[in-house]
């Protein structure tokens, strides 16, 4: 029988009550588009959900301060459960008494590529890099453009370091996650997407 891969996801989440997605078995074939999107996530605590597709789903990372542009600034990303590739639309409401709870922003999206290779001069895959514990790949997005990385600081804690690559896309002065503050795949404010759920 073949492993599930959202074993743990589906796990944590009652989808009676939740509207997110359950989300079909891993599928390499269908879902080997390189995406990446980052969700912004008003829970307990206010951060930024940070997901690449790797090998058929979204590998997930929370991130409390957000993404920075500034390539002198470390953010601290913290591993967290492969989610399904279709939660990459999701946006709304989680019940509070769900895991996670909250309003959810798709802040973010768009495409990436790996941006390593190896001593022939090949492309190393992105699941390989992750297993190495440091990755570092392009980003194409509606917010985010070039260079990030993501470095591996504590295997047993799940905690990464999430930077910006020094490159023409890095700008030390701009504060995207303060004044960018609307859903690039709606144009809603968190407010607009919680009151707009409230209401459905």
């Amino acid at each position: 029988m073949a492993k599930d891969f959202l074993q743990e996801y589906r796990k944590k989440r009652d989808f009676d009550l939740s509207a997110e997605p359950f989300g079909e078995e891993k599928d390499k074939k269908k879902n080997d588009k390189q995406i990446f999107v980052i969700q912004k996530h008003d829970a307990s605590n206010l951060h930024y959900d940070f997901r690449l597709s790797v090998n058929g789903v979204l590998k997930s990372w929370a991130v409390p301060k957000g993404p920075s542009v500034d390539p002198h600034e470390k953010r601290l990303a913290i591993a967290t459960e492969d989610h399904p590739f279709n939660y990459a639309d999701f946006e709304g409401i989680i019940p509070k008494d769900q895991y996670g709870g909250g309003t959810v922003m798709v802040w973010d999206a768009g495409t990436y590529k790996s941006d390593k290779k190896d001593d022939d001069g090949k492309i190393i895959p992105i699941e390989k890099q992750l297993k190495n514990g440091q990755a570092t790949f392009i980003l194409n997005g509606k917010k985010l453009e070039g260079g990030f990385t993501l470095i591996q600081i504590n295997k047993e804690k799940n905690q990464w370091l999430l930077k910006k690559v020094e490159d023409d896309k890095a700008d030390a002065r701009r504060k995207p996650t303060s004044t960018e503050n609307k859903s690039v795949l709606t144009q809603r404010t968190m407010n607009q997407i919680k009151k707009d759920s409230e209401n459905a």
